[in-house]
């Protein structure tokens, strides 16, 4: 139970046993002149309530000093006016239990109806036996809201209304008193279930909108952590696709190169080839500072993918000691910068190979532009080997997610000790600063 449930519980049972009071309070002044009280000082105690009990009463009050019952004459018991303390005592232990069923009205519907209903029972039977209770009988229209499902309350409120102006009535005029009643509380009531059915659809409504709002925010949570948890995956594959594209065969062609020295015994030959081991290991600490920082292949940043391709071919021809035929067919365009990439990068992979694995004595390497796509072609003369066979390297697989990457294919043919050939076909997709 909420800090504002505990206050409205309080106030709801405050209200009741304060307008049980009055009531009583005045019932008991009504029946002071028989009773044998000092009945002027009560009237004077009382200030306006006795002028009030006149005019509610009717002219039997201020001819007699006290209130008739509302019963008519001859038609029921004579003496229940009597036998009204009774009952007001099981009305105000009757209202004992509103603090306890506030709280629980949504989820106990069926007994805070039926309390609500007695409850109006034993206010009609007061204003029966005394109109003093009138004012007690209308704790019927705050606790209608409080107890009542919301298409109730205004039938609930609509029962109080009834009670209260039937025990106003005389009883000549209650029939047709009644019939004006129902005229117009039953339009109420009808008004008022069809107002509350809205207000519960639209309450429904709102409930579903919150459970779907919490729904999407849990899985944007999820999405957020598949999304961040995939770019992790991303980052580690990039790092180690630029290790193995640029550390990697840069150090395995340093090696190859301080090999070359060690069985060498001439001077300028073996110089040659340290220069050469120098000049990789510069570029590799460079291109490892440059995958760091996520940035383009070297040679593109100062040339354009023809240029760098010729450069790559004409450095590895001397490195590799292996004849290298460069052709660049087409129209060369500047490419966006992720396919330039691309294809630099698989070039540069596919010659790293040749100089590992196959033992070429010639290679071929290809750069065609087409109207829709650019092809790259590694082909050499060398060993070879089995494509469907599982390989233990990166290289391949690099490649392969490389181009698919930027919406492109990847075919490698091989057949042992006739060679292989490597073809990546991209799309064509021109720089944003060709773009008209």
């Amino acid at each position: 139970m909420s800090w504002l449930d505990g206050r409205e519980r309080g106030a709801f049972l405050c209200l009741a046993y304060g307008l049980l009071g009055i009531s009583s309070t005045a019932a008991a002044l009504a029946d002071a002149p028989s009773t044998g009280a000092p009945w002027p000082l009560l009237r004077w105690l009382a200030g306006p309530l006795p002028a009030w009990l006149a005019e509610t009463a009717g002219p039997g009050w201020a001819a007699t000093g006290r209130l008739t019952t509302a019963w008519p004459e001859g038609g029921g018991p004579a003496s229940f006016a009597a036998w009204w303390p009774a009952v007001a005592l099981a009305a105000a232990v009757w209202v004992a239990p509103i603090g306890w069923l506030h709280p629980r009205r949504d989820t106990r519907r069926a007994l805070a109806v039926g309390h609500f209903l007695v409850l109006i029972a034993l206010a009609a039977a007061l204003t029966a036996a005394s109109p003093a209770f009138i004012v007690f009988a209308s704790i019927g229209y705050p606790l209608a809201s409080a107890l009542l499902p919301a298409r109730l309350t205004m039938a609930g409120v609509t029962l109080t209304a009834i009670v209260i102006v039937t025990a106003q009535a005389g009883p000549g005029a209650r029939g047709t008193l009644l019939t004006v009643i129902a005229g117009v509380a039953l339009p109420l009531v009808a008004a008022g279930w069809y107002v509350s059915g809205e207000h519960d659809k639209r309450r429904r409504l709102v409930e579903r909108l919150r459970a779907a709002m919490a729904e999407n925010a849990s899985l944007n949570a999820r999405l957020l952590d598949q999304a961040r948890r995939a770019g992790v995956l991303d980052e580690r594959h990039r790092v180690a696709g630029e290790i193995h594209d640029t550390v990697a065969q840069d150090l395995v062609a340093l090696i190859g190169q301080l090999d070359a020295a060690d069985r060498t015994s001439r001077a300028e030959t073996r110089r040659r080839h340290l220069d050469q081991a120098a000049d990789l290991a510069r570029r590799s600490l460079s291109e490892a500072r440059r995958s760091v920082r996520a940035l383009r292949p070297e040679p593109l940043e100062t040339s354009k993918l023809p240029d760098a391709i010729t450069d790559l071919a004409e450095s590895w021809s001397r490195s590799a000691g292996v004849d290298l035929i460069l052709e660049i067919t087409g129209t060369p365009v500047a490419l966006a910068a992720p396919i330039e990439d691309t294809l630099f990068r698989v070039a540069q992979e596919a010659l790293a190979n040749v100089a590992k694995h196959a033992r070429a004595s010639r290679t071929g390497l290809t750069l065609s532009y087409t109207d829709e796509t650019v092809l790259l072609d590694v082909r050499d003369d060398g060993a070879g080997f089995a494509p469907q066979k599982p390989a233990d390297g990166f290289g391949l697989d690099g490649m392969r997610q490389r181009v698919r990457a930027v919406g492109g294919t990847l075919h490698l043919e091989s057949t042992p000790g006739q060679g292989t050939a490597v073809a990546a076909a991209v799309p064509m997709l021109p720089a944003e600063d060709d773009h008209p």
